[in-house]
């Protein structure tokens, strides 16, 4: 995607846009570059820290890495300042396809810092830091976007949207959960409410685990997108239509870690969560013994055989 063409175009009538959530460690380049294979339209980098990163050139070369076919990609931050924000904005500009504010983290660290979850109850905060992103990046195509959760009072939550809606946000991204709640279900009620009450593109987050429960919550909600996070990890062809994750995607991390030079712990992390459905106690046993990535190929091609 040249440039921020069109970003926006993803949403076109009647299509779902499958989404790779931002995952803390896991929604890496390396994993980025596996999920786009398997019909993944857009993907989010790990959340990073605006001040850190605007702070250190350390931390943005280890916190932001990507390449040219690493697109479309939204660059999700945590801020609590708007100018902090936006600063970060621009300098991920040129490499992305939007950032995307944090409203959503509910942990503890988070909470206590100012990001995440608690500006939920910022609305005017919200609005400030999407004006301010909006005004310094010059390309109107960027997208300027944000993920929250629910209020148990869903009027604010829908006031918190609009507002946002208001100072020009291209999108919001709703995990229908409080930021009390961890796995209870999720309230979907409450997505289509708030899908219901914008007139921007909605993406549902929470317990999206399989190509059926894409369908059925775009059929629940009336959404425009979809976002997974655990789900991709369980099986990163989900969106594919794959029920479990193929032999074939298993292959393709393995290549796509090895010539990224993903660190073995992460390489291996992936892998747990990949065989975890199609393989038996024992095996999992053995595998999550592993401590090389010699051992792990000599592994899965003893164990699976080759595509």
């Amino acid at each position: 995607m040249d440039g921020h063409s069109n970003i926006m175009d993803m949403f076109e009538r009647g299509k779902v846009v499958k989404v790779c959530a931002p995952m803390v460690r896991y929604s890496k380049l390396a994993f980025r570059c596996l999920v786009r294979k398997y019909d993944c339209d857009v993907c989010f980098t790990p959340m990073i820290v605006a001040a850190d990163f605007m702070r250190s050139v350390k931390a943005r070369d280890s916190e932001f890495t990507t390449n040219r076919a690493d697109r479309p990609l939204i660059v999700q931050f945590a801020a609590k300042d708007a100018q902090t924000l936006a600063d970060a904005a621009c300098v991920v500009a040129p490499f992305s396809d939007g950032v995307d504010l944090n409203c959503g983290c509910p942990q503890r660290w988070a909470m206590s810092e100012g990001y995440g979850a608690c500006l939920i109850n910022k609305p005017d905060l919200v609005k400030d830091m999407v004006r301010q992103v909006r005004n310094q990046i010059e390309d109107p195509n960027y997208a300027v976007s944000i993920k929250i959760r629910i209020h148990k009072d869903l009027r604010k939550t829908v006031d918190l949207c609009q507002k946002a809606e208001a100072a020009g946000v291209s999108w919001i991204t709703v995990h229908g959960r409080t930021a009390d709640e961890r796995h209870q279900p999720v309230h979907y009620d409450a997505i289509k409410a708030i899908k219901d009450s914008l007139n921007i593109p909605v993406i549902a987050n929470g317990d999206i685990k399989s190509s059926r429960d894409v369908e059925s919550i775009h059929q629940l909600t009336g959404v425009d997108g979809v976002m997974a996070a655990r789900g991709l990890l369980a099986n990163p062809a989900m969106f594919a239509g794959y029920e479990e994750t193929p032999l074939e995607c298993i292959w393709d991390w393995v290549d796509i870690a090895v010539e990224h030079g993903t660190p073995f712990t992460c390489f291996h992390h992936h892998l747990i969560y990949m065989l975890e459905r199609i393989s038996s106690q024992p095996e999992r046993r053995v595998f999550n013994t592993l401590s090389s990535t010699s051992a792990v190929i000599d592994y899965l091609n003893s164990t699976y055989g080759s595509v």
